[in-house]
């Protein structure tokens, strides 16, 4: 798996949705629970069964979470010889000038889209170098994608 770098900003935004998650959202999906255990036989009520799907749902986002804050690195990476997450690449795509932010989909950056580092383009893209060409193995096609820039976001 490749390692995965967060900014900042996206840092902080995902740590207060965890402690949302584990406060907040714990105590009202409780309370959803308990609201519907009241209205009687659990085996046909769908209220209740929809808060124990959303509990669940909420569980594994707390669980995804805490992982990615985890194992993230912050900032960003100081070598720009070489392709890696946490860095902005342009990439000539058949043609297409592309420029994207090599990340993480939690991240967010102003001026270019998230390349997640584990999409088929992302992951053929990393360690390499400007004048770099790769194949890129899409489900839908196979490209070439030339590498022209690497920067610091």
């Amino acid at each position: 798996m490749a390692e995965t770098w967060l900014s900042q900003e996206a840092y902080d935004r995902l740590l207060a949705e965890l402690e949302q998650l584990k406060g907040e959202g714990r105590d009202q999906i409780s309370s959803e629970i308990e609201e519907a255990r009241a209205h009687g036989d659990l085996r046909e009520n769908a209220e209740y069964h929809a808060a124990k799907d959303e509990q669940g749902k909420m569980e594994a986002r707390i669980r995804q979470l805490e992982q990615l804050l985890r194992d993230a690195r912050i900032g960003q990476p100081d070598n720009t010889d070489t392709v890696r997450p946490g860095l902005v690449v342009t990439l000539d795509v058949e043609g297409d000038t592309e420029t994207y932010l090599l990340g993480s989909r939690e991240d967010e950056h102003e001026q270019h889209p998230v390349l997640s580092s584990e999409s088929p383009m992302g992951s053929a893209i990393i360690d390499h170098e400007v004048g770099d060409t790769v194949t890129v193995e899409a489900p839908a096609a196979t490209f070439d994608v030339t590498i022209t820039d690497i920067t610091a976001s």
